[in-house]
């Protein structure tokens, strides 16, 4: 029997548990853009783009968007009150000088150790690099938003990352399909899981050993 899997809404649902109220917060491609719809905006959660945005909301409608109001992924968003517009150069700025609290970022591989490779996959050749490597190192908190494993099965939390690194030891919390995993330097601990899951039955798809937490529990949104 296949054991149902969080949906990537759901697992954007988790992460914006973890956000801090006023705190600047950086949304990566892929599962980590859909984390703004699920936090009220603008207000508690300022969210920043390295596009030039800042303080913006949930995604826009796409039957009438506006076509020049797009996050990094390149998908529309609402136009809220407090929005602020300005170049790319200045969003670095912001990124490289440490203004950026907590950075959620999409994941490849992540190692035991908390390494990160999330911007080109080997077998096809090709990869963007876009502003990982800057929001790795840059900002005070990562957090990677993934599936627990790639289309084959295979783990994507692993010993030793295989693919090319976007940062060394620079993930703090992993959020996937079937836990949530904190990096500490003794290991992997696996706080929660998902419905319907054993702590074995994530350990099967799991490359490194699970530590699990005295208090591993149901995953909580």
């Amino acid at each position: 029997m296949i054991k149902p899997r969080l949906t990537r809404d759901i697992i954007a649902m988790r992460v914006a548990k973890e956000l801090a109220n006023k705190s600047y917060v950086n949304l990566g491609i892929g599962i980590p853009t859909l984390v703004s719809d699920f936090v009220c905006n603008p207000g508690p959660i300022i969210f920043q783009a390295e596009n030039g945005l800042l303080n913006y909301g949930p995604l826009a409608d796409e039957l009438n968007p506006d076509v020049d109001l797009v996050n990094a992924g390149g998908q529309f968003l609402g136009n809220v009150p407090g929005m602020a517009f300005f170049s790319s150069d200045e969003a670095f700025a912001m990124i490289r000088g440490g203004h950026i609290d907590v950075s959620v970022m999409g994941g490849m591989q992540v190692s035991e150790k908390g390494d990160l490779a999330n911007w080109m996959l080997p077998k096809r050749g090709v990869g963007n690099i876009g502003g990982s490597m800057d929001l790795a190192v840059g900002a005070k908190q990562v957090i990677v938003a993934m599936e627990h494993t790639d289309k084959e099965n295979n783990p994507k939390l692993v010993r030793e990352c295989s693919f090319p690194l976007t940062g060394k030891e620079c993930v703090d919390l992993v959020i996937t399909d079937l836990a949530v995993i904190e990096v500490t330097s003794s290991g992997l601990l696996i706080k929660e899981l998902a419905p319907g899951w054993t702590l074995q039955d994530v350990q099967d798809l799991t490359e490194p050993h699970l530590i699990p937490s005295t208090d591993l529990k149901p995953l909580e949104l």
